[in-house]
């Protein structure tokens, strides 16, 4: 059975190094050293979404509990469905964009209306809903009710018995599950219907470091009864963990300001980047110490921004660290 990963995890990286830098300590904060009360307000937490509420519901549920002014998720899941959504906090918040269009990983239970050869089954998935399919949206949904392309990078069935089989799926954002199944069960002309489904990958996000909201309750407890905050800062990443799947740039503290103020980046402002960036990725600008900058558009490729000594690199799309964090006192 083939390897089941998504499409930026099959990616294999390299640093390349324009020129060296040193950061200056005094300036900014590597993610890791920040103080608890930042995080709240600027991180990511994995929730275990049960079935029942809604995405929202969920987010507005973790604002409560943190006592923040807003939060946000990263994908509807449907109220039956449960499993991996990220919800960000406070300032965070709009790192969501950057996963609302990552590849997704479902395992869920089909049950087919008649039996079926394990073999057929395979077949017509492999044939008709593997790569690039054509979908559309079910009736209920959030988007215009159009066909349109959605791409399932893989897509297998894991055990079968009698007429439930179950299965896993990697595809695009914003693939419908339930339409897949049914889908398949008419271009088998047997009918079928998801039964059960959980996500179990969100961009970068994976099914090890859940909490339930629960988790999230008690471990905030602890720190404002008690002032632990070994069990917040376990369950609340930074939100740099939000782009670990996005190419990146590194960036002079010299260039940080300028960036916070909107400006696009301009190549000689670059310390280091990933390999294999092409032009228009998406990419992270990152300081020195790992501290995520902004989000842009790649106007070149790793080859030309490494050879290049002028132009721009990168558009800047989105801010997120706070103008004068890198201004010299």
């Amino acid at each position: 059975m083939a390897e089941h990963l998504l499409p930026f995890e099959k990616i294999e990286r390299k640093i390349l190094v324009k020129k060296e830098a040193k950061t200056n300590p005094d300036l900014g904060c590597a993610p890791a050293e920040r103080k608890t009360d930042e995080i709240i307000t600027y991180g990511v937490v994995n929730i275990n979404k049960p079935q029942g509420p809604t995405s929202h519901q969920v987010s507005d549920y973790v604002q409560k509990i943190l006592h923040i002014d807003k939060a946000g998720h990263s994908g509807t899941l449907d109220p039956h469905v449960h499993g991996v959504l990220p919800v960000a906090l406070g300032r965070a918040t709009r790192i969501v964009q950057g996963l609302l269009t990552s590849g997704k990983e479902y395992i869920g239970i089909m049950h087919l209306h008649k039996e079926i050869e394990e073999p057929k089954l395979n077949e017509a998935i492999k044939k008709y809903f593997t790569g690039k399919i054509r979908q559309l949206p079910p009736i209920k949904s959030s988007v215009k009710r159009q066909e349109r392309t959605r791409e399932i990078y893989y897509f297998d069935i894991l055990e079968k018995d009698g007429q439930d089989a179950l299965f896993i799926v990697g595809c695009q954002a914003g693939t419908y599950i339930r339409k897949l199944i049914h889908d398949l069960g008419q271009k088998l002309r047997i009918g079928a219907h998801m039964q059960e489904l959980r996500r179990t990958k969100a961009g970068p996000f994976r099914e090890g470091t859940l909490c339930t909201l629960q988790d999230l309750a008690d471990a905030f407890h602890f720190y404002k009864i008690e002032n632990n905050e070994k069990f917040l800062r376990k369950i609340i990443q930074p939100v740099e963990s939000a782009v670990v799947h996005l190419p990146k740039i590194w960036v002079f503290d010299t260039t940080i300001d300028t960036l916070c103020h909107g400006a696009n980046l301009n190549i000689p402002g670059i310390s280091k980047l990933d390999s294999g960036i092409n032009e228009n990725d998406v990419v992270a600008i990152m300081s020195l110490k790992d501290e995520l900058v902004a989000l842009g558009t790649a106007k070149a490729n790793s080859e030309n921004i490494l050879s290049s000594e002028k132009g721009i690199a990168a558009k800047t799309d989105k801010v997120f660290m706070l103008p004068g964090t890198y201004k010299n006192k």
